[in-house]
């Protein structure tokens, strides 16, 4: 019984972390783009389940989900509720789903250097904002 109970207890522990995994992150993305491939290779490498669509115009993607032309960068994803927009790193998609803040979600505009997928010898500071459908930002972590 008492090995029982100690199965159930660790389960319990480790469900927060397996259920952050559960949800597929779906990307759109144009298909000659190499850096969003690289990307979705470091969304894969930290665990995630990543499925890709490619578009020639992701504008009307862009639009549906609150991404406007000051967040905007090459590729937009969904995940579990939320947008994701351009390079963000892994670990703050992570923390997103663990905090669950009221946010449409997170973006790094532009293509920073040195952020995931557009890795180089230069390496730039960058922010990933959140963002709310009503169109406020605020800085979620800086890299």
């Amino acid at each position: 019984m008492l090995f029982r109970l100690r199965h159930l207890v660790l389960a319990f522990l480790l469900l927060p972390a397996t259920s952050l995994m559960a949800a597929e992150v779906l990307v759109y993305k144009t298909p000659t783009c190499g850096c969003c491939t690289a990307w979705i290779d470091h969304l894969k490498t930290h665990g995630f389940d990543v499925k890709s669509v490619d578009l020639r115009d992701l504008t009307k993607i862009k639009q549906q989900h609150g991404v406007t032309r000051e967040l905007a960068s090459c590729h937009t994803a969904l995940i579990d509720g939320y947008v994701i927009e351009g390079h963000v790193p892994a670990t703050d998609i992570k923390r997103l789903l663990q905090e669950r803040p009221p946010v449409a979600g997170l973006a790094v505009p532009g293509m920073p250097m040195g952020s995931p997928g557009m890795e180089g010898p230069v390496s730039e500071p960058y922010a990933v904002v959140s963002f709310e459908k009503s169109g406020r930002t605020a800085v979620f972590s800086r890299h």
